[in-house]
């Protein structure tokens, strides 16, 4: 477990069609069903309580997002219900979701068919597993690690699940096997702030 000195609060982005159909989604650019623009604004709104229980400003946050639609979207609805410029956030590339390759599409179940020795192969090792042209857990944790200890101010970004995961990793000393399989919901806010995490 690392220890993060900047407050970092992480939201992953609302709920996409391919999400309810429990499809790869990786990097491929979905928006968000009706549903996950409920969950934004909701999103939005508890984090303007949440932040003016703290007495803390919005403008004392870097505000960042992954510069996938889904995630962008999120974004601007939250900081909408906020009363706040839908528009005043930076995407960072750092923060795209992982890359699923040639998966990207498709169900677990119908991978199966599609590639039933890759799929089996994933089952026994979901963090080290490279699907075709794509990338594991491992890798994504990798890529990630600069930006997150990077970070030289509080901040509030949206991302994503493999994202919100590997990060929680990082900072929670969670076993590597249980990282890919931790629940990410589509309506909590992460937060980590002097060594600990909390969720709202």
């Amino acid at each position: 477990m690392s220890v993060l000195k900047p407050t970092l609060i992480l939201i992953r982005h609302g709920e996409t069609d391919w999400n309810a159909e429990g499809r790869l989604q990786g990097q491929m650019d979905i928006p968000l069903n009706p549903k996950g623009r409920g969950q934004a604004a909701r999103n939005g709104r508890t984090l303007a309580e949440h932040l003016a229980a703290e007495g803390r400003g919005a403008d004392t946050f870097d505000w960042v997002a992954s510069p996938l639609i889904r995630a962008r979207v999120t974004m601007e609805i939250l900081r909408g219900e906020m009363g706040l410029d839908p528009t005043a956030y930076r995407p960072d590339p750092e923060l795209v979701e992982i890359s699923f390759g040639d998966w990207e599409g498709s169900t677990m179940a119908e991978m199966r068919d599609i590639d039933p020795v890759g799929r089996a192969a994933r089952k026994q090792d979901k963090w080290g597993f490279v699907p075709p042209s794509g990338e594991s857990y491992e890798m994504l944790s990798q890529r990630i690690r600069p930006w997150l200890f990077g970070l030289t101010g509080d901040t509030i970004c949206v991302a994503h699940g493999g994202i919100t995961r590997v990060v929680r990793g990082m900072l929670e000393g969670i076993p590597p096997a249980e990282i890919p399989i931790a629940n990410i919901p589509q309506d909590r806010i992460y937060i980590w702030r002097d060594g600990k995490a909390e969720w709202i």
